[in-house]
């Protein structure tokens, strides 16, 4: 995401772990790589009528219709050693087991887990609770020198079985004596044929994760050189456990409830492991902050979208970050390797260059990313207007917006826009150009909408802020950017318009085709195609 510079020096196969801040004892590092997905799914051969089942119907219509329970919120997080934990599992289907691993100073703790959906305005559902679980201090974290990677190295304090548990994305919320903290956990669905699929970013929460003192972005000392070049899911999340879904993807799982189209639930790691969910999906949803990706899933996803599944990308700067997913203490796929610019250290270099863990558009295999968003990310931070660029466009029905029409705030953190210089699909429609200044430099955002020939619908809103606009005015994360409750109202529908018509299958069947109008908006720019 941010200005990088630097390389820090790695030796293969050094993989000595220690305790952070001490000298500690040797022991076993990452090991093992997941380089290869099956292929053996038959993307190639959706059902472009597929509808969902009746059961998957009638599961919707009964979630949506229950009681919510509005005391889902933490209220407050106290110390850090108050309390925290993870899962051993990033997602599991109904009914399987996950262990829960828990450090706590509190005698004992109790775990609520809530489902989040819309529920007549409450926004969540309490699923399951437990009784009293004894608590303890667990170890301090150790680290893989090799790559600093932090573990917690902590032993399970219980099993939990998600019998009953409604496919969805849920909050795991840990209450002791002096706090409380969030544990995200997706249940996922094991097909989506004629739904919608949620695809939670958990490498990108996960990259940006400085539990322990280390992140893909920063080391201890806070330092871009002393970063982390793999990190894993076998420890907390830092704040109160679950701030890059409370953020970037909460407010959207909760508006598709309410709309009430049949939904179901992944992750970008479970894409990756097995594509077979995407099979006849309507639509494929990647959500706010989605940036760390697998070569894998992103030819999955592709594949789905030449197959008919409509893909929208409700963020900026998404599919950037080339990654691998490598073995961790609790399972495969457990921790998320990129070297960034200290590619030249990763060890696949020699002999894998389309898996060496650079930027998707850097060497030693660029592929840039606007080949399937058609947009490109360009830069951070920025803070600018939302300004509609084709008020006649199917995805502003019913706003009342004419061209120019602004919306203060709308764009940033960072942002993408349209490049004729990179590949791009034919024919693409920019529908917001939004002028803005990026670290003193003079650019636009753009929102853009493309199809394809089997039909399928592609759109990227290029701003980082788009989910976030769904909460605008009600500070529901403890920010709004200045954005108001009118822009709220114009990202929602907005956003409705777009989950319904993806609902219904290939987008260019049942809604008018973009125009292409690239040229006439950067006029004179020569034209790559994707």
């Amino acid at each position: 995401m941010d200005d990088e510079a630097g390389r820090q020096g790695h030796q293969p196969g050094l993989e000595r772990r220690r305790f952070l801040g001490a000298v500690g004892a040797a022991g076993a590092g990452v090991a093992g790589v997941a380089v290869a997905g099956c292929d053996s799914s038959g993307h190639g051969e959706h059902d472009r009528t597929a509808r969902p089942s009746r059961a998957a119907r009638r599961a919707v219509d009964t979630e949506r219709h229950r009681a919510g329970s509005a005391d889902w919120r933490i209220r407050s997080v106290g110390p850090q050693d108050a309390v925290e934990g993870y899962t051993d599992k990033v997602s599991v289907v109904p009914g399987e087991e996950f262990g829960l691993y828990v450090s706590t100073s509190a005698p004992d703790f109790r775990v609520s887990a809530y489902r989040v959906g819309w529920y007549g305005g409450a926004q969540a559902r309490l699923v399951w609770r437990s009784g009293r679980v004894p608590g303890r201090r667990q170890n301090p974290p150790v680290m893989i020198d090799a790559t600093r990677t932090v573990q917690a190295d902590w032993r399970r304090t219980l099993r939990v079985r998600t019998e009953d548990w409604p496919e969805g994305a849920y909050l795991l919320r840990l209450d002791a004596d002096h706090g409380q903290r969030y544990v995200p956990l997706i249940v996922r669905s094991k097909e989506a044929a004629g739904r919608t699929l949620l695809m939670h970013a958990v490498a990108t929460w996960q990259a940006y994760n400085t539990w322990g003192g280390f992140s893909l972005y920063q080391g201890q000392d806070g330092a871009y050189g002393t970063r982390s070049l793999a990190v894993g899911f076998d420890r907390p999340y830092d704040g109160n456990g679950a701030v890059k879904f409370l953020v970037y993807e909460r407010a959207l799982v909760v508006l598709a409830e309410r709309l009430g189209i049949p939904l179901a639930y992944t992750t970008g790691v479970d894409v990756h492991r097995d594509p077979a969910v995407l099979r006849d999906a309507a639509a494929v949803i990647s959500l706010g902050h989605d940036e760390y990706w697998t070569p894998q899933q992103r030819r999955y996803v592709t594949r789905a979208r030449d197959a008919g599944t409509n893909v929208a990308f409700l963020g900026a700067n998404t599919c950037f970050r080339r990654t691998r997913l490598e073995r961790g203490p609790g399972g495969a796929d457990r921790t998320v390797v990129c070297y960034k610019t200290a590619y030249h250290d990763d060890p696949y270099l020699a002999d894998h260059h389309d898996l060496v863990t650079a930027d998707f558009r850097q060497q030693p295999a660029p592929d840039p990313e606007s080949s399937l968003t058609g947009v490109l990310y360009e830069g951070y931070p920025t803070d600018a207007p939302y300004v509609v660029h084709t008020p006649g466009h199917w995805l502003f029905a019913g706003t009342g917006v004419g061209r120019g029409d602004s919306f203060a705030h709308l764009v940033g953190v960072e942002y993408d826009r349209v490049t004729p210089g990179e590949p791009t699909p034919e024919p693409l429609e920019i529908i917001a150009h939004s002028p803005l200044v990026c670290n003193g430099r003079h650019s636009h955002a753009d929102s853009a909408y493309y199809t394809v020939p089997s039909g399928a619908g592609v759109f990227a809103t290029g701003t980082m802020r788009w989910v976030e606009g769904l909460m605008a005015g009600t500070r529901e994360n403890g920010r709004d950017h200045g954005m108001d409750a009118r822009t709220a109202a114009f990202v929602r529908r907005t956003t409705e318009n777009l989950l319904r018509a993806f609902a219904a299958g290939p987008c260019a069947e049942h809604r008018p085709k973009p125009v292409d109008n690239v040229a006439a908006v950067y006029s004179g720019a020569s034209r790559v195609r994707a």
